[in-house]
């Protein structure tokens, strides 16, 4: 018996993960005017922003097609699980399910399941370290897909930006009050709701205010969840990253936390300077 966790190129794996043999990432591709980047293991984060920076384009995202889903099902395994940007942030999850239905009426005997992971970036990351941490302790496929679909439902999402341009040209941020944060120096606290939209949860005059705020919120998070782990994203930002990490493991020293750089997906809408934390 064997299993495999596909993350779309949304969700950052760290280097265990990669080097386990069981996680794959099905990549999204970027486009700056007429040019398009494949967000895979060749994507140069560095490069990529500078691009973005000399563009008057705004920067778009493409889901990953179901053929590239369907491809990635085709791996030998018993069990495979997806999990994708939030279904309302991204065409990946319905791509996924579509791939989904058209590989079991080929192949009926593997188990395919896609989870919406009604996050993003380093909720990805969160997820797929809960379903390796369900096979390894040798739960079964069904108790696993159950188990996980209620870890979804609890779990957290909480990121601070320097810059929304991107998110709310995009669209990501219908619904939410805009805020003139350039002009105020005002950042918002921005997390995901039960459904996988943005909303907003506080806001601070300045990112050295919003990041304890941000802290704050996530040792709220912490205690209430009892949480064991949590994923710290970060778009060119190790030191705030570092920050973060250091302060909750002040109140919660035994709690994991691991530390990504974001992929060019969440590069693109987090920005410098971005932080994602999942717990």
């Amino acid at each position: 018996m064997s299993y495999k966790i596909i993350l779309d190129s949304c969700g950052e794996l760290t280097e265990a993960m990669k080097n386990s043999g069981n996680f794959e990432n099905i990549p999204l591709t970027l486009k700056v005017g007429e040019k398009s980047i494949i967000d895979d293991e060749t994507f140069d984060q560095a490069a990529f922003l500078d691009l973005i920076a000399a563009s008057s384009d705004c920067p778009k995202s493409a889901c990953p097609s179901p053929e590239q889903y369907m491809k990635s099902y085709e791996c030998g395994c018993d069990r495979v699980y997806v999990v994708t940007l939030s279904a309302e942030l991204s065409g990946s999850y319905n791509s996924a399910c579509l791939a989904e239905k058209l590989f079991k009426e080929a192949d009926p005997y593997t188990k395919v399941y896609v989870f919406n992971s009604k996050s993003a970036s380093a909720g990805e990351t969160l997820i797929g370290l809960k379903i390796a941490e369900c096979e390894e302790s040798g739960m079964d496929y069904d108790l696993t897909v159950k188990t996980v679909e209620e870890y979804i439902e609890a779990m957290t999402t909480t990121f601070v930006l320097e810059d929304l341009t991107f998110l709310e040209r995009n669209g990501r941020l219908t619904g939410l009050k805009k805020i003139a944060a350039n002009l105020l120096n005002i950042v918002p606290i921005l997390g995901a709701t039960p459904e996988g939209t943005i909303c907003q949860l506080d806001k601070a005059r300045g990112m050295k205010k919003a990041l304890s705020k941000l802290i704050d919120i996530i040792l709220g998070y912490c205690e209430e969840l009892k949480a064991e782990r949590l994923v710290i994203s970060h778009c060119c930002a190790s030191e705030r990253a570092v920050y973060v990490m250091e302060k909750i493991k002040e109140r919660f020293p035994n709690i994991t936390v691991y530390i990504n750089d974001t992929r060019g997906v969440a590069s693109l809408y987090a920005g410098r300077g971005g932080i994602v934390v999942s717990v």
